[in-house]
């Protein structure tokens, strides 16, 4: 996936709005398409304010990007990875759950001396 796309704030902020309800328990888990799409362009946002390529975050089955300054990775598993759940990334974005949180409770897998996306998160805030 890739960032060179600008990534539209206020299409941002819809799609996110549109999942919000289930990130607080209020709602039911949204369709599929709805929870693709909030996850996309979250990470998308995130690769536009992180760029590079030397940390990969991925959030299957939806999507996964590289971003963060560093050396770039080229072939083979990344040595600075980012794993999680499309809930947990999209709490993350939210600032609903904070990095050092969710590592603790074992709800993200960061391996390698990059992968701490605490400085560039939350991506996008949505109001109660």
């Amino acid at each position: 996936m890739s960032a060179a796309r600008p990534i539209d704030p206020a299409e941002l902020r819809a799609a996110v709005a549109e999942v919000s309800a289930w990130l607080t328990g209020n709602a039911p888990e949204p369709d599929r398409r709805r929870l693709a799409s909030a996850v996309r362009l979250s990470l998308r946002a995130l690769a536009a304010d992180a760029p590079g390529r030397s940390v990969e975050v991925r959030v299957p089955p939806f999507a996964a990007v590289q971003c963060v300054e560093g050396p770039r990775h080229t072939r083979g598993t990344p040595p600075n990875v980012v794993e999680t759940d499309p809930r947990t990334w999209l709490e993350l974005a939210t600032g609903r759950l904070q990095w050092k949180d969710a590592l603790t409770q074992g709800k993200v897998s960061a391996s390698g001396t990059r992968a701490d996306l605490s400085h560039w998160l939350p991506i996008v805030r949505i109001e109660p």
